[in-house]
């Protein structure tokens, strides 16, 4: 087992990592920047030091700042969470140079499966369907050309890009100059990567991921779908497990194709295989996203997996016990990330709360990184805390919800608790019939 982790992240995911790691025996390092040296993660921490200035290209970004700090501490492995240094393969890379263990996978495999268009040419060649696309995109009138060729409506995706960023679907020729342009400075700006490339976009899409585990030996194990279909800006807002759209088929064909993808790359630790599906069933492959994922604890709750404690073991070299002919599940859980957010518009609404009372009960679980007085800042995502529930099925578990977020009260910021009771209330979210567009047809004031 590990000796010590240093949590290379900040609230509640930094929190999350601690909770598993004290039951461990696994002493925790926090690093934090300037702005959250009071923050819950930083006291709960067995030590905490201070790795610089707010921006998060002066603290959580500084790969060498957190390097030395890790080395300085005495620290055995780095947890790097998710956002910021989780998939750059750098950082896993300079880890594994400098003795350090990375909770993840190599950054061989984070470098091979990061770039979205070769991770697609890795699932082509085991078989497995991609959408309709076309290769790196080098001009306006190629650009042009494929779009026709693909015919309207299409998406244009930045190769090293993830969180929606880059990604910009157009509906006509008129719109793919400025379209190309802007998915390729996006992807400049955030990536420091250009290329993009265009896909068919596939209508009433569901979103669709398994969540795998791999260990050194060669194992691996893939769990229940994830459905996770509602979105604003391509970024996940009420995920849950299992899908109310999946078949027991589709939920074999998609473990079965996570698993041929793990098991052909080297797969080791956590990870998501993510799907697109389309209304007949017939799905295609997106991406693996190298990490663990924000929404993992609805898999947590169905299954009674800690699988953060199974990425310290997996990361300590010990083989996976877990089988997946004898993995259960039972059960419903849903998840609503809490925002500081103007639901409106969904822009990010920082500021200072005021007043913070989280729910509580049987069956909900609050992963949260604030309290009151905190502030929530504009330098960070705007997550607030992840309100997750369990039932016995899915109409007991939406009924929790609602009344979780009834007793879910947050004061001084704005916040998207009114949306997120607006969504659970709607029927076509009920009716489970939902897809990606599920978020722009409730403010058409749809409801079935």
């Amino acid at each position: 087992m590990l000796k010590s982790v240093l949590i290379a992240n900040r609230g509640e995911i930094a929190r999350r990592i601690i909770r598993t790691a004290e039951l461990l025996g696994v002493e925790t390092i926090a690093v934090y920047s300037d702005i959250d040296e009071k923050f819950l993660f930083v006291q709960e921490a067995d030590k905490a030091l201070r790795i610089g200035e707010a921006k998060p290209k002066d603290s959580y970004l500084n790969i060498d700042k957190i390097i030395a700090v890790a080395r300085e501490s005495g620290a055995s492995a780095i947890h790097p969470g998710y956002g910021f240094l989780s998939e750059r393969w750098e950082f896993a890379q300079r880890c594994e140079a400098k003795g350090l263990i990375f909770i993840g996978p190599s950054s061989e495999v984070i470098h091979k499966m990061g770039d979205k268009y070769r991770s697609r040419e890795i699932a082509t060649s085991l078989g497995i369907p991609i959408p309709p696309g076309s290769g790196i995109l080098s001009s306006v009138e190629e650009a042009k050309e494929w779009a026709a060729k693909l015919s309207f409506p299409v998406i244009f995706k930045a190769s090293a890009g993830g969180g929606g960023i880059g990604m910009m679907k157009v509906g006509k020729v008129e719109e793919v100059a400025e379209a190309f342009d802007t998915a390729t400075n996006r992807a400049r700006l955030a990536f420091g990567d250009e290329r993009v490339y265009v896909e068919k976009y596939l209508e009433s899409p569901h979103h669709i991921e398994i969540q795998i585990l791999g260990d050194k030996d060669g194992n691996v194990v893939t769990f229940p779908e994830r459905e996770c279909s509602v979105q604003r800006r391509h970024q996940k807002v009420i995920e849950e497990s299992p899908s109310p759209f999946a078949t027991a088929e589709l939920r074999h064909e998609l473990q079965h194709a996570a698993k041929r993808l793990a098991r052909r790359i080297g797969y080791t630790n956590a990870g998501t295989v993510e799907f697109v599906v389309d209304r007949h069933r017939k799905f295609y492959f997106l991406e693996i996203n190298t990490r663990l994922q924000v929404e993992h604890p609805i898999t947590e709750m169905i299954t009674g997996i800690d699988l953060v404690e199974q990425q310290i073991r997996i990361a300590s070299g010990e083989s996976l016990l877990l089988r997946e002919d004898s993995l259960g599940w039972k059960g419903w859980a849903i998840e609503s990330r809490v925002y500081a957010e103007d639901s409106e518009n969904f822009y990010p609404s920082p500021g200072n709360i005021a007043r913070y009372i989280e729910p509580r009960g049987e069956g909900i679980r609050v992963d949260s990184g604030y309290q009151a007085g905190d502030t929530v800042s504009q330098f960070y995502d705007p997550l607030i805390a992840k309100l997750v529930v369990w039932g016995k099925d899915r109409n007991k578990a939406i009924i929790r919800m609602q009344h979780a977020l009834d007793n879910y009260e947050i004061t001084g910021i704005k916040n998207n608790i009114p949306f997120l009771r607006k969504a659970f209330d709607s029927g076509i979210f009920k009716s489970g019939n939902y897809d990606t567009h599920f978020i722009s047809k409730l403010k058409e004031g749809k409801n079935e």
